[in-house]
């Protein structure tokens, strides 16, 4: 994929122009996001347990289980973002030097 600098900076939609800023993108590689979701999903997990009993009760256990399993694939995504993330900077290093 090439990258080119002659990207329109406006836009015309029905009588409106749209500017385009030229701004970078905050998490290029996904490793914070992924980092911030698996976290929360621990959270989730960890203020449920509590409830264990009532969520029984209640025929809801599936909540605890939604959380603990969205940590656990959480966890390959992490893994995976890392590895893409160390392939581009050595792709990178590749090519500059």
């Amino acid at each position: 994929m090439e990258l080119r600098d002659d990207q329109p900076t406006q836009h015309e939609v029905g009588g409106r122009t749209f500017l385009v800023a030229d701004v970078q993108p905050l998490d290029l590689d996904g490793v914070r996001t992924v980092e911030v979701g698996v976290g929360l999903w621990l959270l989730g997990f960890l203020l449920l347990l509590p409830f264990y009993g009532r969520l029984a009760d209640e025929g809801r256990t599936w909540w605890l289980w939604t959380c603990l399993a969205g940590f656990g694939l959480g966890l390959f995504g992490l893994e995976y973002c890392r590895r893409r993330r160390k392939a581009r900077l050595a792709r990178d290093e590749q090519r500059d030097g």
